[in-house]
């Protein structure tokens, strides 16, 4: 097969399937890892994808697709993520279970949980690719049908799998919080949270001060006492109300310590 060729069928597999990682591409079309990573390398020149570590994914041109694109949503108030990253991972202590949703903000939790020796529970597939070269976590990946756009594993056999683990954290996103509690755009989504919830004996939920007063079509949860919300600037007093009424726990990540 020629460069020319292997870099054409590459393509297509992208624009077909919207992600993919390195490993499969290597496997489905031959050539060594490098070989793809510098295949990867010219498709996003050219702008057809862009990369990111263990694959790449499809750019979407249309807007509405944007919003939902995993890739493209993780470039957004980087800063902000990666202060609530922080506080939320130094939270986590080694030997711990723990389940990780397919948010972006969860994304760079997991970064920072690498020397940690923990067991994952995930139905995102970035962060299963990203933990697989790891030898101090174990991963569990659970079942389910793939969302594409979004890179995590949802509908009935994800919810079940959920049925029978225990953690010790579920650390999940949100699209917004109100006075109502915590809300997410897809309803399959939102039931798989509703699961790693119900397994856990307590839930962080990640989220930056812009999804605040933002309602989502869906309500994961009203506030409990088992919740802790992590962001990165106070909530509204209503909304700060609300959580302490419902005994959560308002968590607010120090901001980057300057150089």
């Amino acid at each position: 097969m020629t460069n020319k060729q292997r870099l054409d069928l590459i393509e297509k597999h992208i624009r077909t399937h919207t992600y993919a990682d390195l490993h499969t591409l290597a496997t489905l079309f031959g050539g060594s890892l490098s070989t793809v990573r510098r295949a990867l390398d010219e498709l996003e020149s050219r702008g057809v994808l862009r990369r990111h570590h263990g694959g790449a994914s499809l750019v979407q041109t249309d807007e509405v697709a944007k919003e939902y694109d995993f890739i493209s949503r993780d470039q957004r108030n980087s800063e902000e993520k990666f202060a609530i990253a922080r506080h939320i991972a130094d939270q986590v202590q080694p030997g711990m279970t723990i389940i990780l949703d397919g948010g972006t903000t969860i994304f760079a939790i997991a970064r920072l949980l690498i020397e940690k020796r923990l067991q994952v529970i995930t139905n995102s597939l970035p962060i299963a690719i990203f933990f697989s070269e790891i030898g101090s976590i174990e991963t569990i990946v659970t079942g389910g049908s793939v969302h594409s756009r979004l890179g995590v594993l949802v509908g009935p056999l994800c919810e079940q799998s959920l049925d029978h683990i225990h953690a010790d954290i579920a650390i999940l996103g949100g699209a917004g919080i109100t006075e109502e509690g915590v809300w997410n755009h897809n309803a399959m989504m939102v039931a798989t949270q509703r699961k790693m919830i119900a397994s856990s004996e307590r839930t962080i939920f990640g989220v930056d001060s812009s999804k605040f007063g933002r309602k989502a079509m869906n309500l994961t949860s009203p506030f409990s006492d088992k919740f802790t919300i992590v962001t990165n600037h106070p909530p509204s007093p209503a909304i700060a109300t609300a959580l302490k009424s419902s005994g959560a726990t308002l968590s607010i990540a120090p901001p980057k310590p300057s150089a």
